[in-house]
């Protein structure tokens, strides 16, 4: 295992002529290209949906798994489909839940050298392929009317604060970010609080509103239909 990862590094350092850094930089910009192309046009004919993220580790008996089945059944159930990362763990709980309430039920994947693979949940027509996570990324943020984030790892804090700087930031319309599992969250949420806010003063205190930390499958919903009445919006359906 120390002498393939030893090769990698090795592989990813290795010294290239001009020529070559060209030529695979032009022909990597036709690849993203091409799965940007795919994405827009599976996903701008699924109608509206909410990203569900969390751990791929997440075994079928955590609490959370069976959480995250139950908020995506829920919110098919008011019209909404899941996107997921379409892997196992939370993503497969998520595309479940949504398969169960027969919605649209999304999977936006990503080539990894472990952990991932299809969960069998997903759409047959809507199982996307991505070699680049940031325009995996923009899939998650770009067709979602609302953005669940299940305890995770280091994957899903990405997706989470991704989200949250492309609003405070104006940069994409506001929605509703709504992490779940409070006993979870709280360590984040403190130091964000007592750190960054308080001590540092690097993000001001309305940038808190930006996100909500709920229990259950029903205070997602809530806070969903909350937020479309609330701004007088209607959810892209």
């Amino acid at each position: 295992m120390r002498s393939s990862e030893e090769k990698k590094i090795r592989e990813k350092l290795k010294q290239k002529t001009w020529n070559e850094i060209k030529t695979n930089d032009s022909w990597a910009i036709f690849k993203i290209m091409s799965e940007f192309v795919d994405g827009y046009e599976k996903l701008s004919r699924i109608g509206p949906c909410v990203s569900v993220f969390g751990s791929a580790r997440t075994k079928p008996e955590d609490k959370y798994y069976q959480l995250a089945e139950e908020i995506s059944f829920q919110l098919t159930q008011q019209g909404y489909g899941v996107i997921t990362g379409g892997g196992p763990g939370i993503m497969e709980a998520g595309n479940k839940g949504a398969r169960r309430g027969g919605g649209v039920s999304v999977g936006l994947n990503i080539e990894l050298p472990f952990e991932q693979h299809d969960n069998p949940y997903i759409d047959s027509d809507k199982n996307l392929e991505f070699d680049y996570f940031f325009v995996r990324k923009v899939m998650f943020v770009k067709y979602a009317q609302g953005f669940v984030a299940m305890p995770g790892g280091f994957g899903t804090l990405d997706e989470l604060f991704e989200a949250i700087t492309l609003i405070q930031t104006k940069k994409i319309g506001k929605f509703p970010i709504i992490l779940v599992g409070s006993e979870f969250w709280k360590g984040v949420i403190d130091w964000i609080k007592e750190t960054l806010l308080d001590k540092h003063q690097n993000v001001s205190e309305k940038d808190l509103d930006l996100f909500t930390i709920v229990d259950t499958a029903e205070e997602v919903i809530s806070t969903i239909n909350l937020f479309y009445k609330k701004n007088h919006l209607r959810p892209n359906f």
